[in-house]
């Protein structure tokens, strides 16, 4: 049963980062918007789960670094705190 909550984890990550690029090339979410931010920061924590699991360390670590960004566009700008935006 955990093996099949892992992969669904995975898949809804990867239909999360789809998402996110399909609304953004859309141009329905802006690249400056919180739900983008989110939308990558999640899928990245998905996807961190998933490839840990699995043993895949490199793409597990690069996906640490997408979430941490994905965050940083949600908290850490300086530029008026959260992003803002459609």
């Amino acid at each position: 049963m955990l093996r099949y909550s892992i992969e669904i984890v995975g898949w809804l990550a990867a239909a999360a980062m789809l998402s996110a690029y399909v609304l953004l090339t859309t141009g329905k979410l802006s690249a400056r918007s919180s739900r983008y931010h989110w939308l990558n920061a999640l899928s990245g924590a998905g996807f961190i789960i998933n490839s840990g699991w699995n043993g895949a360390y490199p793409s597990a670590f690069i996906n640490v670094v997408w979430m941490c960004i994905g965050l940083y566009g949600v908290f850490g700008r300086s530029s008026g705190g959260a992003a803002t935006g459609r």
